[in-house]
């Protein structure tokens, strides 16, 4: 994901006020198993409309290959589906093989806040984190990433319950609002921050079971 996701991370606003759980989040949620969602909607009604979601998902599978020249290893999941992650230490190359069981926990979320003029500035901002295990612990590594847009309201239709947002690059995304009753309490002019996050979490399976 890059700054070019501006259109795709506004796109899931409209996911977000009209569905029960954030979108699907590519291979490693498809070999899912055992996946969770939760969902948090605000309890005061004098607030301005927001809402968040987040999923997790984990799943055991094997390390199928191990490429030292680029750093990567790939996964392989219950359902024979891969996925190949960057290893950020080269040193934990040395103490994984192929056929190692491995647990892998897959995390994304998305909210949205409505903020009025003033409070906040149009933009897109990237944020990326990575953690690995120290010398001497179980192989392990983590990867995640958020990105936060701020759009603008630019049109709000009550009989079709629709409210079209400007990104901070001028494209426009007309989303339906899960809640008609917000409507009333927005208004053209008005902000709205989206946020979605995601993060991979990988290491060896102590257990040994596939």
């Amino acid at each position: 994901m890059n700054l070019k996701v501006t259109t795709a991370v506004i796109a899931l606003a409209s996911f977000l006020m009209c569905t029960q759980s954030p979108a699907g989040a590519g291979d490693t949620v498809r070999l899912a198993q055992t996946p969770s969602t939760t969902e948090k909607a605000p309890a005061d009604t004098e607030k301005a409309p927001g809402r968040a979601a987040a999923r997790a998902v984990t799943v055991k599978g094997t390390i199928a290959a191990i490429d030292k020249d680029k750093n990567t290893v790939t996964l392989k999941g219950p359902k024979g589906r891969t996925v190949t992650i960057e290893v950020k230490d080269p040193s934990k190359l040395d103490q994984i093989k192929v056929g190692d069981p491995v647990v892998a926990t897959y995390m994304e979320a998305v909210a949205f806040q409505i903020k009025k003029p003033g409070t906040a500035t149009p933009g897109t901002k990237v944020e990326e984190t990575r953690a690995t295990s120290k010398p001497g612990e179980t192989p392990a590594g983590a990867v995640g990433q958020e990105v936060t847009v701020t759009a603008t309201i630019t049109a709000i239709d009550k009989a079709a319950h629709t409210v079209t947002i400007k990104g901070p690059e001028g494209n426009t995304e007309t989303v339906k609002a899960k809640d008609p009753k917000n409507l009333d309490r927005i208004k053209v002019g008005d902000l709205v921050e989206i946020t979605y996050a995601q993060a991979l979490a990988v290491s060896l399976d102590k257990s040994g079971k596939k």
